[in-house]
């Protein structure tokens, strides 16, 4: 009983940060902005569901694949993000007029020094 509560708890939060996510492509005004609230809101409400996956499996196949899952977004998600906001940097895709600062800018200027 309670680990069925606790695996559709972590499932349906999980929901909720992917839904999240999504809201976040929506509004955000750039590319970069955007990019930020899919890969964070995105790799957790996944990993929760995952894991409300694994815990109502349990320690069989099932379960171990989707720890495996977890795994392997809690490594690609974070560099994927960086690879595309990289390639939309140097491809000067701009960024929203309210942004205050472009590090990654200041950073290229003070190498080239």
């Amino acid at each position: 009983m309670i680990r069925e509560t606790l695996g559709m708890s972590l499932i349906f939060l999980g929901i909720a940060f992917d839904f999240f996510g999504v809201l976040g492509l929506v509004r955000l005004p750039d590319v970069y902005n955007r990019l930020q609230a899919a890969t964070k809101c995105v790799t957790f409400g996944s990993a929760g569901v995952l894991l409300g996956v694994f815990i109502l499996k349990g320690f069989t196949p099932f379960g171990f694949k989707a720890l495996l899952g977890i795994v392997f977004i809690f490594l690609a998600s974070p560099v994927a993000a960086h690879v595309i906001a990289r390639a939309a940097h140097r491809t000067n895709i701009p960024l929203t007029p309210s942004t205050v600062t472009d590090q990654y800018a200041d950073d290229q200027k003070t190498q080239k020094k």
